[in-house]
């Protein structure tokens, strides 16, 4: 009976022909031993040619530091567009009009609370002074540079090309014929037919970015009264190519007087509506129904009118829980003068609802005057 260890073989019975057998498996032994070493001497003598190859053509400009890089991070030069992001009609859009690229912390407090008040929808924010964006690795670096946002999936920023947002509208020849240096409210007049032109062409809800959100609208196609019988133009929601959108778009062009103030606004969206229905006061905290579209109470979005402004920036002795508003408009060109700001441990109403409602931009504004006084 023999018995294996390892390569050895033992046997119960010993005879003349054990010593064959233990010399003939020692012998097989060796060579597989020989032709291991073989293999192995060939595989390094292979790899060092490999090596000097990659060397020698790399010499110049190493390859190593693009497959490192492609290894660590994710592919993520995917195109990507406003129309593909707003798709779905259901997008919450804010622009900016200017060439402004640092916006104050009241824009991004209206941005981030709309974000976390429509977390299934896709956040936009327009801005004219941006550069081109193509990629989802662009858009991503362009988020970076507002901390307060970055970190939220739905909110995207992209650039503001009027002349293409115009294209196909009634808008595009006044646009191109118009003279800024002749208008007193250029800025303005121009947000107004931005706001109309995204309405028409990807639907959703407009907010102006001094809008803070506070809860979800539960409408689809409205305008916010101001008062009784006078449309604002700072929020409203339409669907893609809605008939009021277009009746807007061509009322813009035919009734245009960009010297007066709220012509294009608040103004046309009153004229058109009043087209369609006849607008009667409040009388109670119900929305008012004209045709497919909601006329919203002004508790809705300002239940602070634009006479009390400054009240968002003064102590309560109770804050407010505004249970009948979605939104609150703070009405930043009533502050152009003053340019009132939020104060950190003012305990004002504007920093309750920051606190609140924008905790990501507080963060950071409370860790700056921290360190501001730090080294006072």
């Amino acid at each position: 009976m023999a018995h294996s260890l390892g390569h050895w073989i033992f046997s119960d019975k010993l005879g003349p022909d054990t010593f064959l057998v233990l010399q003939k498996v020692d012998c097989h032994k060796q060579i597989h031993i020989r032709r291991m070493n073989r293999l192995k001497v060939f595989g390094f003598l292979v790899s060092a040619i490999t090596l000097g190859f990659i060397y020698k053509t790399t010499k110049k400009q190493s390859i190593l530091p693009y497959i490192l890089s492609s290894i660590s991070t994710p592919f993520t030069n995917t195109s990507i567009n406003p129309q593909g992001i707003l798709k779905e009609g259901n997008g919450i859009i804010f622009l900016e009009t200017t060439d402004r690229m640092e916006p104050p912390s009241l824009v991004l407090c209206a941005i981030e609370s709309a974000a976390r008040v429509y977390t299934d929808r896709p956040v936009v924010f327009f801005m004219k002074g941006l550069t081109d964006i193509n990629t989802e690795e662009d858009e991503k670096q362009a988020k970076k540079t507002f901390p307060s946002l970055s970190s939220f999936q739905n909110v995207y920023i992209f650039p503001l090309r009027m002349q293409e947002l115009f294209k196909d509208t009634p808008l595009l020849k006044w646009f191109l014929k118009a003279d800024p240096k002749k208008e007193k409210f250029w800025i303005h007049n121009l947000s107004d037919g931005c706001r109309m032109a995204m309405m028409w062409r990807y639907g959703g809800f407009y907010f102006d970015s001094d809008v803070i959100s506070i809860r979800p609208i539960p409408e689809i196609n409205f305008l916010t009264a101001e008062h009784d019988q006078t449309s604002g133009s700072s929020v409203f929601g339409l669907t893609p190519h809605h008939s009021f959108a277009w009746t807007s778009l061509n009322d813009f062009v035919q009734n245009y007087n960009g010297n007066v103030w709220g012509n294009q606004g608040p103004t046309l969206f009153t004229r058109v509506l009043k087209q369609s229905c006849e607008l009667s006061a409040f009388k109670s905290l119900d929305n008012i129904v004209c045709g497919n579209i909601s006329f919203l109470h002004p508790e809705r979005i300002y239940p602070i009118s634009y006479g009390g402004w400054k009240r968002y920036f003064e102590v309560w002795d109770k804050i407010p829980t505004f249970d009948n508003s979605y939104a609150l408009h703070l009405w930043n060109y009533m502050n152009s003068g003053e340019k009132k700001t939020v104060v950190i441990g003012s305990n004002t109403l504007v920093e309750n609802l920051y606190k609140q409602y924008c905790p990501s931009i507080y963060g950071l504004l409370a860790e700056n005057a921290t360190t501001a006084n730090q080294h006072t």
